[in-house]
């Protein structure tokens, strides 16, 4: 049977992670694009030679060359310079905007009916370029970031309680940055909410280390996150191919919801075959709207500078 094909643009560490884990989840072929061909054809080999022990039969194909994407039911962007220690994703922006807009403009050329997810930093920013490149409907341009800050947080809270992560559910909203929403009213384990469990000052350091929780891992290993970005992003890949309407915070188009119009931000989503099938909109306390305004605010300075 012929599988879906999902092209990834961006042969490094979240780019090729992301094609190990979809190739041993076995649910479309793999098309890995790389500014060096012999990089991507080097990963898809590599993958490829797994076959056998891990029991895939996935095609994968390494490649510089865009038209390989004809045909993918999704693009995923995830090319572009990573941050040092010290820096903030918004300092990537003006080497990452011509990376996503070439990207965007070969998109639009080779696969005008796929669906595309951006994970490029600064995340809302190059997903904005991606739309306004691409020019497809807003249903069809998703950013990931608010499953992995909401994973970092759940993680978080997990080891605190000393519970499973299972039981946790959190939700963060808002930019993918130093102004992301962590909503405790909407975080809970086992349905027990989170401010009944943890003291004000255990989540507001819980919080906190969420917010950086990607400068932390490049103070550790010299080197930006890959396998939890990876595996969000399987996860949205996942839930769109198979059609599953799973509910993902990501950074989605708003005209109106939530009173924010004509912005890319984080909310809580429906992922389907369509792409985003419906934004949920949560309703939000004067303290939680304040913060989620004021994320938008440095969202759209971001975006200015495109």
């Amino acid at each position: 049977m012929t599988k879906p094909k999902v092209s990834i643009v961006g042969a490094g560490r979240v780019g090729a992670t992301t094609a190990q884990i979809l190739a041993y989840r076995d649910i479309c072929d793999i098309v890995i694009v790389n500014r060096t061909q012999e990089t991507a054809e080097g990963i898809a080999l590599d993958i490829m030679e797994s076959a056998p022990i891990e029991g895939f039969d996935a095609k994968i194909t390494g490649t510089r060359d865009y038209a390989d994407i004809t045909g993918s039911a999704i693009v995923i962007i995830s090319a572009g310079a990573q941050r040092k220690e010290g820096m903030s994703r918004e300092e990537l922006l003006s080497t990452n905007a011509s990376i996503v807009n070439y990207a965007s403009s070969q998109i639009h050329q080779y696969a005008p009916g796929a669906i595309v997810i951006v994970l490029t930093n600064p995340l809302d920013a190059m997903v904005s370029l991606a739309k306004r490149v691409t020019e497809f409907p807003k249903k069809r341009i998703i950013g990931m970031a608010g499953i992995l800050d909401s994973s970092r947080f759940a993680s978080f809270v997990a080891k605190e309680l000393n519970v499973s992560v299972d039981a946790v559910s959190a939700m963060v909203l808002g930019s993918h940055g130093d102004t992301m929403v962590p909503l405790i009213r909407y975080s809970s384990v086992s349905g027990i909410p989170l401010g009944e469990l943890l003291a004000k000052d255990k989540i507001d350091s819980i919080i906190q280390r969420t917010k950086d929780g990607g400068a932390e891992i490049i103070k550790l290993e010299s080197s930006s996150a890959f396998y939890a970005p990876a595996s969000a992003l399987v996860a949205m890949v996942e839930s769109i191919l198979l059609d599953k309407k799973n509910i993902f915070p990501c950074s989605a188009y708003l005209e109106g919801e939530y009173g924010i119009n004509d912005l890319f931000i984080g909310v809580p989503v429906a992922l389907g075959s369509n792409g985003i099938e419906k934004i949920i909109e949560l309703k939000l306390n004067n303290d939680e709207m304040a913060l989620f305004k004021a994320s938008a605010n440095k969202i759209r300075e971001t975006v200015k500078g495109l």
